[in-house]
């Protein structure tokens, strides 16, 4: 099997040095060039012709936000991986490029002073998103799908598969994502409808701070109120609470009152915060009240969460593989027959919203904020 070949982009010496021997060490990989700019890089595609670049935000000459659409006009289907710094700068940079068109982040190790530890974090972080991504490039390739061109609109079927549960009003609405998140988030939380008269309950795989800075970007995008959640709070119809970066969110009732529980247990599915942890804590407060949607994300996180939701009445949409950055965390839901519905992502606000009016739920109308 050929290996993935890597482009490496970036201006600092010491940082192209520890991804290429730390990508190297990984025999199914291959760097292939490396460039201290954009303007470099763009002139290094097609010499080289990686599979994945991996990019720095901050360069000389042309930055990395700047050389995402131009990568992006020429090579729509090349995935990149943007390299960030885990501070507010960085994050609210990983945003814009996400929006621009990169596939998917990693943040830079934190002290590349030492070196050892800093491969350590890219092998761990790095090539596992690589070699998602280039599975997926694959995939997309066989099947004539355009996986990684995100201004253009893509082609779906669209599953709805019939309820073996029933039709109960729903309660509430939580979704689980990973790569290729914010995205989709910026599509569907927008176009859910002012008077939704239901809460909504996201874990995205976030770092702390982007958390927060997705919250703040969607909520001045969005009808509804998006918070980075903090523990206690009320859950309420018209807000949407997205769990912190390495936190686990979970709903908890308290006399009469749902509220929101923040903890720092274990990672599970390696994550924290989980979708797994979110999903089976709403099961004994919501049961068969429960919409859940599951995105675009590598892994299975959730997985487990919506065979209880599923157990419990509950419903489950998932995103489909056409667009889908990548397909795993939906993919495995959908592949185990817990699936309502295998929706396009532009198709799933309207199910969201169709489903929570159509099952009978609060009539309520919310105020439009100012």
């Amino acid at each position: 099997m050929p290996k993935i070949r890597v482009l490496v982009v970036d201006d600092a010496v010491v940082i192209r040095k520890i991804l290429t021997d730390a990508l190297s060490s990984d025999s199914e990989i291959e760097v292939v060039g490396t460039a201290a700019n954009g303007k470099i890089a763009l002139q290094k595609i097609p010499q080289v012709n990686p599979d994945i670049v991996t990019l720095d935000i901050e360069m000389p000459e042309l930055n990395g936000l700047d050389t995402i659409p131009l990568i992006r006009k020429d090579y729509p289907m090349l995935p990149i991986i943007m390299f960030s710094t885990l501070t507010e700068r960085g994050g609210q940079s990983t945003l814009e490029a996400l929006s621009r068109g990169a596939t998917d982040y990693v943040t830079k190790p934190a002290n590349v002073g030492s070196v050892t530890n800093a491969k350590e974090v890219v092998k761990e972080e790095l090539i596992r998103k690589i070699k998602a991504l280039a599975c997926q490039l694959s995939l997309s390739r066989s099947a004539e799908h355009p996986a990684f061109i995100p201004a253009l609109p893509r082609q779906s079927a669209i599953t709805v598969m019939p309820s073996k549960r029933s039709a109960n009003p729903i309660k509430i609405v939580v979704i689980g994502v990973s790569t290729g998140g914010p995205n989709a988030l910026a599509e569907i939380i927008p176009a859910l409808p002012v008077d939704l008269p239901v809460p909504v309950m996201i874990v995205q795989h976030m770092p702390p701070m982007f958390t927060r800075l997705l919250a703040e970007r969607l909520d001045a995008q969005a009808p509804l109120h998006v918070v980075e959640s903090s523990d206690g709070m009320i859950v309420e119809r018209g807000n949407i609470y997205i769990a912190p970066g390495d936190y686990h969110l979970e709903a908890v009732r308290v006399g009469t009152e749902v509220r929101t529980r923040l903890n720092q247990d274990a990672r599970e599915n390696s994550c924290r915060p989980a979708v797994d942890v979110l999903f089976r804590s709403i099961v004994p407060i919501y049961g068969a009240g429960i919409l859940a949607v599951v995105l675009t994300g590598m892994g299975q996180d959730g997985l487990h969460g919506c065979h209880q939701i599923c157990e419990g009445g509950g419903l489950v949409i998932v995103q489909d593989q056409a667009t889908s950055v990548v397909w795993g965390m939906p993919g495995y839901v959908a592949e185990a027959g817990l699936a309502d519905a295998i929706l396009p992502l532009d198709q799933i606000a309207h199910e969201i919203t169709k489903r929570v009016f159509s099952s009978g739920s609060g009539t309520v109308m919310a105020e439009r904020r100012a």
